[in-house]
């Protein structure tokens, strides 16, 4: 399932509400382990070898604040041990799992966790209530470390798509597109990519200048990489307000 994004005035009825964890999404298909882009992950065997076989869906972990790590360990084809031991598999839905998520939380709380794998973690779960309690938790996470909040309406079905049965709460907007040009830098940064071209999913074009690291501008994404970006808001035009690059997606592997 992917994730729309919650505006106050939304009604949160019937919504469950967890921490949303920065790392790279993983899906346990209930032999092998995957990332969002449907890229096999080479995790240790001794991470796999407990989980049952039913699928899981959740995100591979590292942290707050360490995303890159998180990023690192999933990536490599050869995996360390090492990397892999500060990985957690924090797991929120079980996609095989007969109705509702309501019903399939009861599922996945008797399913984990498991005492053979501290590693594989059922996502804490509570009752969201009103928006000015939503926007406390919110605060309170980020301050935290944390990124922000997702919500997950009780009745919805398990489905591959984006609605607004999940949604996502965090102190600002984010979105992602497809790199389709490197445009050249001026004045510090000539010689080096100043900006990048993107486009979205629904085709619109614009440009990301900033939030990029020195060594991002030497080496930037590849042509046709998917990247996120933040944003305040939408000008009348539709155009993102203040776009700024914040990172490769977690599951390109290019």
């Amino acid at each position: 399932m992917l994730a729309e994004v919650y505006r106050r005035g939304m009604a949160l009825d019937d919504y469950w509400v967890s921490e949303k964890y920065d790392g790279v999404r993983g899906y346990w298909d209930g032999s092998r382990l995957w990332t969002r882009g449907g890229e096999r992950v080479m995790a240790p065997g001794w991470f796999t070898a407990p989980l049952p076989p039913t699928p899981l869906d959740g995100e591979l972990w590292a942290g707050r604040g360490r995303f890159a790590d998180a990023v690192s360990a999933v990536r490599d084809q050869a995996p360390s041990d090492a990397a892999w031991r500060q990985i957690r598999f924090m797991v929120f839905d079980l996609p095989a799992q007969p109705g509702d998520f309501t019903s399939r939380l009861a599922a996945l709380r008797k399913t984990l966790p498991l005492a053979a794998a501290p590693w594989v973690v059922p996502v804490p779960q509570e009752r969201a209530t009103t928006h000015v309690e939503l926007m406390k938790k919110l605060d309170k996470t980020v301050r935290a470390g944390g990124e922000g909040l997702m919500l997950h309406r009780g009745a919805s079905p398990y489905r591959g798509e984006r609605n607004a049965d999940l949604l996502k709460v965090k102190p600002y907007d984010d979105a992602e597109a497809r790199v389709v040009a490197h445009l050249p830098g001026r004045g510090k940064h000539a010689g080096h990519m100043g900006a990048l071209e993107v486009e979205t999913p629904e085709g619109l074009r614009l440009r990301l200048g900033t939030g990029f690291s020195d060594a991002q501008r030497i080496d930037p994404p590849p042509i046709g990489t998917w990247v996120t970006y933040r944003y305040s808001g939408l000008h009348p035009s539709g155009v993102p307000r203040f776009a700024r690059f914040m990172r490769v997606r977690g599951d390109e592997r290019t």
